[in-house]
């Protein structure tokens, strides 16, 4: 038994979630977001909850899908009523950011500005050293947020780079010269 796949998903007020087949769409102030799931899981949406169970509980493949599912759901009615947001920290001399319109402008000590284009759905903030990315799909968020990160990810002799807020950097020490 789903230990995460037997929990509830609760739906707040301000978010509306349709069932069509096995098409789930969810709408609420961040956006809309829509996704198809497995037929081999029943979905319910009953009394502002919704409960997953899979049609045949000895199938191993559908008691797999069964907490995903779940969580899936879960992270759809919780991206449309308040977002996801990944912060990313940049280090280094010279290295700036700047967002204009749907492009993300990033000069990181390359000999050209490097120009990403932020996909629909997708919001990002400069503050100083700090890019802020967020959205109301988890999954686009962090693609968003590693594709960022790796136009300069960060080297651990001197921690110059695009970092997650919360990642640590392992420095190393380096080289000491010729002793005498």
């Amino acid at each position: 038994m789903s230990r995460i796949g037997k929990q509830i998903v609760n739906i707040p007020d301000k978010v509306e979630l349709k069932l069509n087949g096995m098409t789930l769409s969810a709408k609420g102030p961040k956006g809309n977001l829509e996704r198809t799931f497995s037929d081999k899981l029943n979905i319910n949406i009953e009394n502002k909850e919704v409960k997953v169970e899979p049609k045949n509980a000895q199938d191993q493949e559908s008691r797999a899908l069964w907490g995903l599912t779940r969580s899936l759901i879960f992270n759809m009615v919780h991206g449309v009523s308040e977002g996801f947001t990944k912060d990313l920290e940049f280090n280094g001399v010279g290295y700036r950011a700047s967002v204009s319109g749907k492009t993300l402008n990033l000069n990181l000590g390359y000999s050209h500005p490097i120009e990403y284009a932020l996909p629909d759905g997708i919001e990002a903030k400069v503050n100083k050293n700090t890019i802020s990315i967020s959205g109301a799909s988890k999954e686009l968020v962090g693609l968003v947020a590693a594709q960022v990160r790796s136009k300069r990810p960060p080297e651990p002799y001197k921690g110059k780079g695009i970092k997650y807020a919360t990642e640590r950097i392992i420095r190393k020490a380096g080289k000491t010269g010729a002793k005498k």
